[in-house]
């Protein structure tokens, strides 16, 4: 039986202006626990520019070019900061950037000079995971589900609820990311086999304006121990942690060091009250 070791990178949604330091914090984890593969759950790039929920004056002076310029930068970050890693490397695309796809579709005069080919992970090395249609596409790695959501068979919506509820649909050990924050649970069966799941989609420092009081959420990676046939120990890797290993600061600390008026612009800048 091989046993094996994944090291799971949540959304990471990166934009023009936003920091991204934390990718070489991630490289470190890549090079200390040496997993035999690196998956990244989507949303890498964010789109600003392509969002319909965006209103006009948030949309003032977004470009297209910038958004694929600032992830390709945090791409290359990260593949310099994992050293000499020769595992596997998967990405799955997420709905951020599906409206890439969803923009060419409407305006189909731009294929061949705007689209997928600009955007750095295939050059740098990595699997990626397209959509199907309009749903995520999924892979199993070791017995274990992936995907950046999994549509309801019904609707094409994502499935939602807690884990137990998901499972429900999915059947097997899975992990997305999708949903900020952090989601673990466990489904036994009656044949004394037990399926796991795990939703994380918050890998990135900045705020989510929209989101207010709920930036709170846990920012971290995971690395999931002895992977086999579905079954897997997961550990938690917060970028609090992975700071003080990296910086040597507590990662509230560092932010207000290194980024002007870091208080106001970051939640993870600030101790908050429990």
């Amino acid at each position: 039986m091989s046993i094996k070791r994944h090291l799971v990178i949540p959304d990471t949604q990166v934009k023009p202006g936003v920091p991204t330091v934390h990718f070489d914090w991630i490289g470190w984890a890549v090079r200390k626990y040496k997993p035999d593969v690196v998956i990244h759950l989507g949303d890498h790039w964010d789109f600003p520019s392509l969002s319909s929920y965006a209103k006009p004056q948030e949309l003032e002076g977004a470009r297209i070019a910038a958004d694929i310029q600032a992830g390709n930068a945090a791409m290359e970050r990260l593949n310099a900061a994992m050293g000499k890693f020769k595992g596997r490397k998967i990405l799955l695309r997420g709905n951020h950037e599906d409206r890439l796809r969803r923009y060419l579709k409407d305006h189909p005069s731009l294929g061949g000079i705007l689209g997928f080919h600009l955007l750095a992970d295939r050059k740098l090395g990595w699997e990626v995971v397209d959509y199907v249609g309009d749903s995520p596409g999924q892979i199993v790695i070791d017995g274990v589900r992936y995907a950046h959501y999994f549509a309801h068979p019904s609707t094409g919506n994502p499935c939602g609820g807690q884990v137990p509820a998901r499972m429900a649909k999915i059947a097997q050990s899975f992990v997305q990311g999708h949903v900020q924050g952090l989601m673990r649970g466990d489904v036994p069966l009656a044949t004394g086999r037990t399926l796991r799941g795990i939703v994380a989609g918050s890998a990135y420092l900045h705020d989510e304006d929209y989101r207010g009081v709920c930036n709170q959420e846990d920012r971290c990676i995971l690395v999931l121990n002895g992977v086999h046939d579905g079954r897997f120990t997961e550990m938690v890797l917060d970028f609090d942690y992975l700071c003080r290993e990296v910086t040597g600061q507590p990662l509230d600390v560092y932010l207000r060091k290194t980024y002007r008026n870091a208080e106001q612009r970051f939640t993870c800048a600030r101790k908050i009250a429990a």
